[in-house]
């Protein structure tokens, strides 16, 4: 945890938040890193400061890769479809076979090791929706601190709305997923909900400083965290605590926040003779913590699981509209997360509709009457039908 760091390195940190482009936040960088104290209560953050700048660098060179035409690896693959996966797991464990055989992707397929040296994008066809999923290139022993191309990885997933953790069953899966998770948790990626969270969401200048507490600080108080932000010359910011959560937590999340991402274990060579027996490993490992969806790739064996257990991990659901005066409802869907109201589906579907709401009618089975006449606070759920009303 970053701990008694001096006033001068906080105000150099300030001048990391203002920079206005990559690689003068580079240079800021250096600069708050040049007064950091090298201690061992220090270490996690240097190396995290010196990741992010490795990530800035490859985003410097690909915009440069850009501009003189020349292609070159993408750090992130823009979202479509319903929610973006993030596919990881260690070299030969199957990734490009499994997203060749489940999407639309044109991936190569080869038993050479790292063969996949970019992010490969294809589309998961589940029902009347779209999930897309994304190979990362294959993860290592210190990814997570830039070898080879795990910054990229590590980002990929960060950036995703859900990820596929994917082991072989030929050989000791524990140990895979182990190194996978201790990975991911280096940089900051939980796939198991975290007692506590933290969101700094910096605000234009004159904002001022909005602290919300849902939840519980465990070794201070709100003013404790305003003196914090305060000496980090955060003025002006949306500050959002959840759960239960200490002050060093807090100024972590300064520097880099922890992401939490919902995750399958896609366990890969189902066929094998030992597969049976180290799925059983696996299966008390995870204990429970995260879905597990066996498979054959290579057989085809399973595949047909893989849509729905992560229509479910992600906590999805399908709302289907309706214009005032028809008698069918839309065919494609929107898809929002479990909890989302008739306010969230009314962004989705054009910014002036929360503006001009009038009311809702939803069909539904769980309601007694249908349609029942509703408002924007109104929670949807997996195949309601909606119709907005506006004014």
């Amino acid at each position: 945890m970053p701990t008694n760091l001096p006033p001068e390195a906080k105000d150099k940190w300030a001048l990391v938040e203002s920079a206005r482009n990559p690689r003068e936040k580079i240079i800021r960088m250096q600069e708050f890193l040049s007064v950091v104290p090298k201690h061992k209560g220090t270490m996690k953050l240097r190396g995290r400061i010196k990741k992010k700048m490795a990530v800035l660098r490859k985003e410097m060179e690909e915009r440069k890769q850009k501009r003189t035409g020349r292609s070159g690896p993408k750090l992130f693959i823009e979202k479509e479809g319903a929610a973006q996966v993030a596919l990881l797991g260690l070299t030969n464990v199957g990734k490009s076979c499994l997203l060749s055989t489940v999407t639309n992707s044109a991936v190569t397929v080869s038993h050479i090791a790292y063969t996949t040296r970019q992010p490969e994008p294809g589309v998961l066809y589940f029902e009347d929706m779209q999930l897309q999923i994304i190979e990362a290139p294959a993860l290592m022993e210190g990814s997570a601190d830039g070898r080879a191309w795990g910054l990229q990885s590590i980002g990929i997933a960060r950036n995703a709305d859900g990820i596929i953790l994917m082991v072989d069953l030929s050989s000791d899966p524990v140990s895979q997923i182990k190194l996978i998770l201790s990975e991911l948790e280096k940089a900051r990626v939980l796939i198991n909900k975290p007692k506590g969270r933290v969101d700094i969401n910096r605000r234009y200048m004159g904002a001022g400083l909005r602290l919300i507490l849902i939840g519980k600080i465990l070794d201070g108080n709100v003013q404790n965290v305003k003196s914090l932000l305060k000496s980090y010359r955060i003025g002006d910011a949306m500050v959002k605590i959840t759960g239960e959560v200490t002050l060093d937590e807090i100024e972590d999340s300064i520097f880099e926040s922890t992401v939490y991402k919902p995750a399958v274990l896609i366990a890969n060579k189902l066929d094998e003779d030992v597969a049976k027996e180290n799925l059983k490993k696996l299966e008390k490992f995870v204990a429970g913590r995260i879905p597990i969806v066996p498979v054959s790739c290579e057989k085809k064996q399973g595949l047909t699981n893989i849509g729905k257990t992560l229509f479910r991990t992600l906590d999805l659901i399908r709302i289907y509209t309706k214009e005032p005066g028809t008698r069918q409802h839309s065919k494609r869907p929107f898809t929002l997360k479990r909890g989302a109201t008739v306010v969230d589906l009314a962004k989705n579907i054009h910014t002036d509709f929360e503006r001009d709401f009038a009311f809702a009618r939803v069909w539904a089975k769980r309601l007694k009457f249908s349609p029942q006449k509703v408002g924007l606070s109104f929670i949807l759920d997996d195949g309601d039908i909606v119709e907005i009303h506006i004014n």
